[in-house]
């Protein structure tokens, strides 16, 4: 049964700078919990250029800041190449911090960089931390290798940071599959107040809009953004030309953050293979995902979570540079069976590429595995929820009944 609390706000931050997971993953979010309570609001800030391209739930919005885009080799740059960076970044921590004093959020949940991008949160922390709103750091149930995290976080005193400032941490995984501080030195303050949440499920939208995922069958393969993802789709389009035995229908979804000239170049190559249909972007992936036989994808956390919610065989190419996150993931799964695994390196040979590429729709489902398969990350985050604005419902009644 819905419930409903009057005038409850949640203020999202997702900073967004090289790929869509961040926006993705505070969108499932904020949908879930509008949907289990009327009367809360979720406004989402986001580095995102193409925040708008999605659908948002009634009570879910979003304030767009300037957009910095990561490059390969890990440095950032504004992406109006005309604005200073140290600019753009202060332009976006003022507009966060002001978002922040008018919208007065009861609770501001912070994707993945505990300060921000560059530290650009810290400031907004500080004004909400004194004015009592609860703070909470979501973190992937994989961050990155051990030793690069430990390097990066110490090198910013993050650990210090988040001691200070979050009241609660959610893990969007359960704790048997991975655990995001493995490696590193956690104050026991900070080991008390995570919480394992599980896998964040996916579902497809009953938004009454017309249904427009591909007619027939056909294997998906996703880069998600899209920005590192060319090289997957090439390493598809030279399976298919090699090895004229492989006629599976595949769809290919290139990803908005793919350079114009990649992009162009791989719809060229494989418009003239007719089993391959390339298009750009798809704002409601979750369809895409359902109706597949199979998925072929870098392994980002959002591509997996579909992956099981959907349960869909899939076989996971991770990127290695510069976080190791994918590779980590995609290892952990594959020994739980969940998925198939190859290295970039593998998916260059396009014989072998295409004998993987072959067997994926008659793989066996993530389900025939039972390891890892709780989904039950949504559901646990509206508990909690509801359980902190209950409270603070009966914290405001009471006051009123003594001032009045």
């Amino acid at each position: 049964m819905v419930r409903r609390f009057e005038d409850a706000r949640i203020l999202m931050y997702s900073h967004d700078t090289f790929g869509l997971g961040h926006l993705r993953r505070c969108r499932a979010i904020a949908h879930a919990l509008v949907e289990d309570y009327s009367g809360l609001q979720v406004l989402i800030i986001s580095g995102a250029t193409i925040a708008g391209a999605f659908d948002y739930r009634a009570r879910v919005d979003f304030v767009k800041i300037p957009s910095v885009i990561k490059l390969r080799n890990g440095e950032y740059t504004s992406l109006d190449r005309h604005i200073d960076l140290h600019e753009t970044l202060k332009m976006r921590q003022s507009i966060i911090r002001s978002t922040a004093e008018t919208f007065k959020p009861d609770i501001f949940i912070v994707d993945k960089e505990p300060m921000g991008l560059r530290g650009e949160v810290e400031d907004t922390l500080t004004y909400l931390k004194m004015h009592g709103t609860r703070l909470v750091l979501g973190l992937r149930e994989i961050m990155d290798a051990p030793h690069l995290l430990e390097e990066e976080w110490k090198r910013r005193d993050t650990m210090r940071k988040i001691e200070q400032f979050y009241d609660s941490i959610w893990v969007y995984g359960p704790p048997d599959f991975y655990d995001p501080l493995v490696g590193l030195d956690v104050p026991a303050a900070v080991r008390d107040r995570m919480n394992f949440v599980g896998f964040l499920q996916r579902s497809v939208p009953h938004d009454g809009l017309p249904d427009h995922k591909p007619e027939g069958d056909y294997i998906l393969v996703t880069t998600g953004g899209g920005g590192d993802g060319a090289e997957l789709i090439h390493n598809v389009i030279h399976a298919y030309q090699q090895d004229p035995s492989l006629k599976h229908d595949a769809l290919v979804v290139l990803g908005p953050y793919m350079p114009a000239k990649q992009r162009n170049k791989l719809i060229r190559k494989g418009s003239r293979i007719p089993f391959i249909k390339i298009i750009e972007f798809d704002n409601r992936m979750e369809e895409l995902v359902a109706g597949a036989r199979g998925v072929v994808s870098m392994g980002g956390y959002n591509t997996y979570c579909e992956i099981l919610s959907f349960d869909k065989p899939a076989l996971i190419v991770p990127r290695l540079q510069p976080r190791e996150e994918q590779l980590i993931r995609a290892r952990r799964a594959s020994e739980l069976g969940l998925v198939d695994m190859l290295l970039p390196h593998e998916a260059e040979d396009p014989l072998r590429f295409a004998e993987a590429l072959r067997a994926l729709p008659q793989r066996a489902a993530p389900s025939r595995n039972k390891n890892g398969l709780r989904l039950e990350g949504l559901v646990h985050i509206s508990e909690t929820v509801g359980a902190w604005l209950d409270h603070r419902s009966k914290e405001h009644l009471s006051v009123v009944k003594q001032t009045s």
